[in-house]
């Protein structure tokens, strides 16, 4: 037993520390501005990453390649990343305006450029935690190419084998496919995937899009291609950092021209001076909560709550939302959709203007000044939380006028993070959040408490929650040693710390907001990295993430509109 937990410990330590030195290394490239990913100056980050053995990428150190884990990275990088050599990372540079088409990663709200058959331009404005994301993913990319190169290179002069020459073929091949020569494509590709032939047809659907079905040829041959021209040619894959994104990183230029555009909103619909309470959520719980039974009488007549949001959760349900949306935008709600390349939208809620709702029928002898402002801000990214948090609670610059400090009540936060005990759909209610890699934490009073769910049937845990340098760098060792010591965690996610850190220093170092802020933090579970098959790669929560999400909606908006009565 006492191997067992030396051991155990001893690859805890070995993973924290391929954590550091993949942040140390990419810190390292992105000063240096350049590197080849599978040359000598990406090797310390291969090695980091294999040694980590994050639980995201599965089999990444297995001569097989790893499906789950690229349909993941291939869900959030652009579609013919896998074509191309060279990888430039940008800022906002102005790209938006040319003739180039604007991809956006199916599950990554950011804007890429396809230059030319090699480049692709990747624009970053959300800060050093998307770089890292970006990275990780590539790395991961670039070591399954090799192994698909392995095992179908046959020596130096570049010879293949033939299933090789047989998946090229289909690639190259103009027009559609018949089902017959789809299956015997796959049969090929499973033979040097090292994945059985129902692996393979499995997986294969999962990486169509609607302009190509059979993408997933695609990704391999290109995959293997490249990483063949890298050994057989010499032509090295490379990744770029431009000038300007150097020069701009850290210095919040996304963010503060974010948060002028809400504060002066607020001075044109006369809002300044109200009651701000700030939510960090997704852009339709609020809304819904407040404005759907409103918009949809008929709806709720025949069918629960909860069912309702269901139903607007379905992609089919585009006639219900846009009623929704068209009562909250007649009914004291203003939508800003992003300009300033946070890709955070953002809604402003008059609850004065709130007719016949349950939730503010307490409001009405409440004279108008003293009615609260809901700030709803959707998900940010990683490092990008405490940028955007922290330009949003500083005072509005006024031209000619002292600065305008806002009435800011409360700041709630409501996010999907990973559970360490427990499964999807689950709550966890944070009392403190803890840097990974660090001792830095960050204790508060959350409002928010496990009592207030004991009549929901949902499973509530309180504890600590870490904040991970990024999601994509699980790792079952590490998160085992957190949930089994005295720092009692209880689950993992990338913002907590972040936004904490920015109200922290306005409201008891910079002075710009109350001292009394309220602050509200609750999670609900998107997986469990603990559990094999219930990592992110796994796929999405689907309804499993409706009952919680409105639940801890629910909380937050009756306590916001609750303290307005006092």
């Amino acid at each position: 037993m006492n191997n067992l937990k030396s051991h155990t410990r001893t690859r805890a330590q070995e993973s924290t520390g391929a954590i550091e030195r993949l942040y140390i290394t990419m810190r390292h490239l992105l000063n240096r501005g350049f590197y080849k990913p599978m040359g000598v100056s990406g090797e310390s980050l291969r090695e980091a990453l294999l040694t980590l053995r994050p639980e995201i990428y599965g089999s990444i150190t297995e001569e097989k390649i790893e499906l789950q884990g690229l349909l993941y990275i291939m869900d959030r990088l652009p579609h013919g990343i896998e074509e191309c050599r060279y990888i430039n990372l940008t800022s906002d540079e102005g790209y938006k305006d040319s003739h180039f088409e604007t991809i956006i990663p199916l599950k990554r709200r950011r804007n890429c450029y396809r230059i030319d058959a090699e480049q692709m331009n990747i624009e970053i404005t959300r800060g050093r935690s998307e770089i890292y994301d970006i990275l990780t993913h590539l790395t991961f990319l670039f070591i399954e190419s090799h192994k698909i190169m392995k095992q179908v290179l046959i020596n130096e002069n570049g010879d293949v084998i033939r299933d090789w020459k047989k998946l090229e073929e289909v690639v190259l091949k103009k027009g559609e496919l018949t089902l017959e020569e789809k299956e015997i494509a796959l049969t090929h590709t499973a033979n040097f995937l090292g994945r059985t032939f129902q692996e393979i047809k499995n997986a294969f659907p999962y990486f169509a899009t609607e302009k190509d079905e059979n993408r997933f040829f695609n990704i391999i041959y290109f995959m293997g291609k490249l990483a063949m021209s890298e050994v057989v040619e010499d032509n090295k894959r490379i990744i770029t950092f431009s000038p300007v994104l150097r020069e701009r990183l850290g210095h919040h230029i996304h963010g503060e021209r974010w948060a002028y555009r809400i504060k002066q909103t607020l001075e044109e619909q006369g809002l300044l001076e109200r009651p701000l309470h700030i939510i960090s959520a997704n852009m339709h719980s609020v809304m819904n909560t407040l404005y759907a039974e409103k918009a949809l009488p008929s709806e709720f007549a025949k069918k629960k709550a909860m069912q309702v949001f269901e139903a607007l959760s379905s992609p089919t349900s585009k006639m219900l939302r846009e009623k929704v949306m068209k009562t909250a935008l007649s009914q004291g709600m203003v939508f800003l959709e992003d300009e300033s390349g946070t890709n955070i939208d953002v809604q402003i809620i008059d609850t004065s203007k709130i007719k016949n709702n349950s939730y503010t029928e307490g409001l009405k002898d409440i004279e108008e000044s003293k009615k609260p402002v809901i700030i709803v801000m959707d998900y940010a990214f990683g490092e990008q939380a405490y940028e955007t948090m922290d330009e949003l609670l500083k005072p509005y610059p006024k031209t000619n006028q002292k600065h305008k400090f806002l009435n800011v009540a409360s700041v709630s936060i409501m996010g999907k993070a990973g559970i360490l005990e427990g499964g999807k759909g689950d709550i966890m209610i944070p009392s403190a959040h803890v840097f990974e890699g660090t001792a830095d934490n960050y204790p508060f009073k959350n409002e928010i408490s496990k009592t207030l769910f004991k009549d929901d049937d949902v499973k509530v845990f309180e504890g600590t929650m870490i904040s991970v340098l990024g999601t994509s760098l699980q790792n079952r060792d590490v998160l085992k040693f957190f949930h089994n010591s005295t720092w009692n965690v209880i689950g993992l996610e990338m913002e907590g710390a972040h936004y904490q850190k920015a109200i922290q220093s306005a409201s008891k170092i910079r002075r710009s907001i109350s001292p009394k802020v309220k602050v509200r933090y609750a999670y609900y579970a998107s997986d469990n990295p603990l559990e094999t098959g219930s990592t992110l790669a796994s796929g999405g929560l689907g309804t499993t993430g409706v009952k919680p999400t409105y639940l801890i909606t629910e909380k937050m908006l009756k306590q916001i509109l609750d303290s307005s009565k006092k």
